[in-house]
């Protein structure tokens, strides 16, 4: 959820209506993350505060919340606390962006003035500090037409006014920029009597001393869109240092930002084009205008001779492009004129760096979301004037290409012929769509293709052998996997990021899809030795989920992804006991990380490619992928079940992978105490202290559904303490949240609260989304419980929104049962009746059973047309509850269902 003030009051995008609470939002997301005491509050919202002013305002949060769905406001002894990520409030931001020297960015989240659309007692104060930072940004980052706006504003701001001169004198408009300080220095001298300050002086200085005009940089066709904290940066850099190089990808925008550069640079600059020469040399010698003759009078002068006689005494800048297919003698012409022309400056562009000492590299990487879109509608709106389209297509479309700013020019050249949609829709072949460019573009900048083979040609034969094969990976590689699978050494991966063909990330590798999809033309077919490599990563990893280092295996686990979802992928398509043990593998992290519905939709695939037998040999595995894939498959999985079982019942010992027998536990349910099943069930328990622990939860459970929670609560302390020494998280969470439902059942909230807690903040470290909506939807009902009809409200909602970004059906249905429950409470019947209908929808086969969650549906709409007095409908509705938890030989449930029953039956 995004907030915003710097401009009207916003939550996602959206205004609040009503103009106190719309008031009380921003003055809670001002301070966002902060306690804001109830005096400062009460005092903010009203000039005269009313009789009862402390539960006004607590009427007016509560209405904050109800219109606002899924805001999370806590309340303390001391007031009220908005909870939100800083780098989802914009003033918060704005300050960090600032602070991190990209004002551009942070001026671009300014929408107008700030609390436009608020007016109450504390708005003066905020807005007057608000109003800084907005200086600040437009100082810094800001046009010569937003600091003239900014001078009219305040003309006695002298910072405002010198950022306004030095932003003139960079666009060579040095007579402008004197004039402004003339007026300036005539109003302090009429207002205040005193002379420009060091700060308007030096600035004043600073033009005085613009030397001669440019020379030779290109004049634009097109507006500068999308780079200006980049040009920023690097007209500081370029300032502080003697070479800096612009290194980056074809096509992501160099030369066009060095000609930004260019222009705003005072003085004498000279721009040189290497791409149509290999004589380097030459090249700069006519770029510079300068005679091959009559420098000297004496002997025989080289060409580079030449140069550097003639550079020897000018204060030049020399703009270099395109130095990559000349990039050795590049680096040894330019570091002699550095070396011989101390008052010479270089900036060039290159895919890779130049490798002279000195020198300073600024990346030119992909644009961001913003910017890229930005970037299309200004060239789209150029040849289609009038040109909309929904923001959200635009930004799939730019990211799909890259953010790389040719394919996005050259896409949106297309809009002319073309509607959106379809561009968007034949982006998979890229290169056919995107092949016609401006005829007066250099034939490498005319079609997208055109550009990656421009780098693609000025490979050695060992750098496109790798770039051919890293193209197997999806998502990147680290650096033991990319050689490994691609049969490589690091000089030459290290090489490639040299090249710009691959990108170089912390410990990852990765390479740009537009680069990759030119590379896999010419790549070997490795996606058998791919999902190999990941098999044997996903087993070695394993036990150690289980260990003190589980966070350390699941982020190198989680940071390949996407390398083992295509590695499953492809085996799923093409070998299928590979397939079964990739998925048994990776049980383990896809249970911990809460991504059991993606895990069981893999399973469910590679069951339907297997057919209903098992390959030989891999029983153990194809009976892991039914108890994973059960959950979200359709259709009755009693025969799934039960085959299942089959093959676990001839294990003779514990299985592979310890979370099996979990598995196979939540399949069948709860057994009898002593009764076979439960013998079985133990009997493959490993010997191991993290099974050892499971065995215990297991007890707990069976203990609980048994009518004997006091004992599964002792149980399941025991469990969390036994996880805890183990180092798995998730085993002690799973103990807590266990704890909580059993705190829950006897009504003692405080106490459920106080587990579920622990249990979420287990869950939080792990990253485990589908878990966490569940300890979630668990909080609200404790919530509930309590009274806290608000709090629960917010928690049910943050549980449906959790769940619905994990694709966790289920989960969904128990935040509708909860907010059905909720409904039912406060009277509102058709609304509980619809939730419970949106519960059942969500719930094809049940995560704790197959009739689990359709049992407490039952229950709830027994309990809902009970409320509404309808006690014929209410108790079918418990009939039903009661068969599926007879059915489960849940005695919990069914106990529950009984008593209801038992109630109706009282006249």
């Amino acid at each position: 959820m995004t907030f915003g003030v710097l401009g009207p009051v916003l939550v996602d995008g959206v205004e609040v209506a009503a103009p106190r609470q719309r008031a009380l939002l921003a003055m809670l997301v001002l301070d966002a993350g902060r306690i804001v005491g109830h005096d400062q509050l009460i005092g903010g919202l009203y000039a005269e505060p009313p009789a009862g002013a402390a539960n006004a305002l607590q009427s007016q949060v509560s209405r904050l919340r109800r219109v606002v769905p899924g805001l999370v406001i806590e309340h303390h002894p001391a007031g009220y606390r908005l909870v939100a990520e800083p780098s989802d409030v914009d003033h918060l931001r704005c300050v960090e962006l600032l602070e991190s020297g990209r004002a551009a960015d942070a001026l671009a989240l300014w929408r107008g003035p700030a609390l436009a659309d608020v007016d109450a007692p504390f708005v003066p104060g905020a807005r007057q500090r608000l109003t800084e930072v907005l200086i600040r940004c437009v100082v810094s980052g800001g046009s010569s037409e937003q600091l003239r706006d900014l001078v009219a504003e305040h003309p006695l701001r002298e910072d405002v006014r010198a950022a306004l001169m030095r932003s003139l004198h960079r666009e060579g408009r040095q007579t402008e920029a004197l004039d402004v300080f003339a007026q300036g220095r005539a109003l302090l001298a009429d207002e205040l009597g005193v002379d420009p300050s060091p700060t308007l002086a030096a600035a004043h200085l600073e033009v005085l001393r613009a030397q001669a005009p440019h020379r030779g940089v290109p004049a634009q066709l097109t507006s500068f869109v999308g780079r200006a904290e980049d040009l920023r940066r690097v007209s500081k850099w370029l300032r502080d240092n003697r070479l800096v190089t612009l290194i980056g990808p074809g096509g992501t925008g160099k030369t066009r930002l060095a000609v930004e550069v260019a222009h705003r640079e005072p003085g004498e600059v000279a721009f040189v084009d290497l791409s149509a020469t290999t004589d380097v040399a030459r090249a700069l010698l006519d770029g510079l205008g300068i005679r091959e003759a009559g420098l000297l009078t004496a002997g025989p002068l080289s060409v580079e001779d030449r140069l550097r006689a003639a550079l020897a005494t000018r204060e030049v800048v020399l703009v270099v492009d395109n130095c990559e297919h000349v990039i050795d003698d590049a680096a040894r012409v330019l570091g002699g004129i550095l070396t011989a022309c101390p008052d010479v400056r270089v900036l060039a562009t290159s895919r890779e760096p130049l490798g002279i000492t000195g020198e300073t590299l600024s990346p030119v990487t992909a644009l961001d979301a913003e910017a890229a879109t930005r970037l299309f509608l200004d060239r789209a709106q150029a040849v289609k004037p009038g040109f909309h389209a929904d923001p959200a297509v635009i930004a799939e479309v730019c990211r799909r290409l890259d953010g790389i700013a040719l394919a996005i020019e050259l896409a949106a050249a297309r809009v002319r012929s073309l509607p959106l949609d379809e561009i968007a829709a034949r982006l998979d072949d890229r290169f056919r769509l995107l092949s016609k460019g401006s005829r007066t573009a250099a034939p490498r900048h005319r079609t997208l293709h055109a550009v990656v083979e421009w780098s693609w040609d000025l490979l050695t034969d060992a750098e496109r052998d790798l770039a051919a094969r890293f193209t197997v990976f999806s998502g990147g590689a680290g650096l033991d996997t990319a050689t490994a699978v691609c049969q490589s050494d690091v000089d030459t991966l290290t090489s490639l990021v040299d090249k710009s063909l691959v990108e170089a990330a912390d410990d990852r590798y990765r390479m740009l899809d537009t680069i990759r999809a030119f590379c896999a033309t010419h790549a070997p077919d490795l996606r058998r030795e791919h999902a190999r490599w990941f098999l044997d990563r996903a087993q070695q990893a394993e036990p150690h989920l289980r260990a003190h280092d589980q966070i350390r295996w699941l982020a190198r686990l989680a940071a390949d992804h996407d390398n083992l979802v295509a590695a499953v992928t492809w085996a799923t398509a093409h070998d299928h006991e590979l397939a079964l043990e990739l998925v048994a593998a990776l049980a383990t992290y896809y249970w911990f990380r809460g991504l059991r519905t993606e895990a069981a939709q893999q399973a469910d695939a590679v069951l339907h490619a297997c057919g209903e037998t098992p390959p030989h040999g891999r029983e153990q595995e194809y009976a892991l992928c039914l108890l994973i894939a059960w959950p979200v498959a359709t259709g009755d999985q009693s025969a799934r079940i039960r085959q299942a079982d089959t093959l676990m019942d001839k294990l003779v010992d514990p299985p592979r992978y310890p979370i099996m027998t979990m598995m196979w536990g939540m399949a069948l349910g709860a057994p009898e105490d002593d009764s076979q099943v439960w013998h079985r069930r133990h009997r493959l328990l490993g010997h191991d202290p993290w099974s050892a622990a499971l065995a215990l939860v297991g007890d707990a459970l069976v203990a609980r559904m048994g009518g004997d929670p006091a004992t599964g609560a002792e149980l399941l302390h025991q469990a969390a303490a036994a996880f805890t020494e183990v180092g798995d998280r998730w085993g002690a969470a799973l103990a807590f949240n266990q704890l909580g439902e059993i705190a829950l059942d006897q009504g003692d909230a405080a106490n459920a609260l106080i587990h579920i807690e622990r249990g979420r903040g287990l869950l939080d470290e792990l990253g485990a989304t589908e878990d966490t909506a569940e300890a979630v939807i668990a909080r609200a009902q404790a919530t509930l419980m309590t009274g806290d009809l608000d709090g629960a409200r917010t928690d049910f909602l943050l549980a449906l929104t959790l769940s619905r970004r994990a694709g966790a059906l289920v989960v969904q249905a128990g935040a509708h049962l909860g907010l059905a429950e909720l409904a039912r409470v406060t009277g509102d019947y058709a609304t509980a009746y619809r939730e419970c209908d949106q519960a059942w929808e969500r719930c094809p086969g049940g995560w704790y059973g197959p009739d689990e969650m359709r049992c407490h549906i039952a229950v709830q709409r027994g309990r809902v047309a009970k409320a509404e007095g309808d006690p014929g409908k209410a108790r079918r509705h418990f009939e039903e509850a009661l068969r599926r938890a007879v059915g489960q030989r849940n005695l919990v449930t069914e106990t529950a269902v009984r008593a209801e029953l038992a109630a109706l039956a009282v006249p």
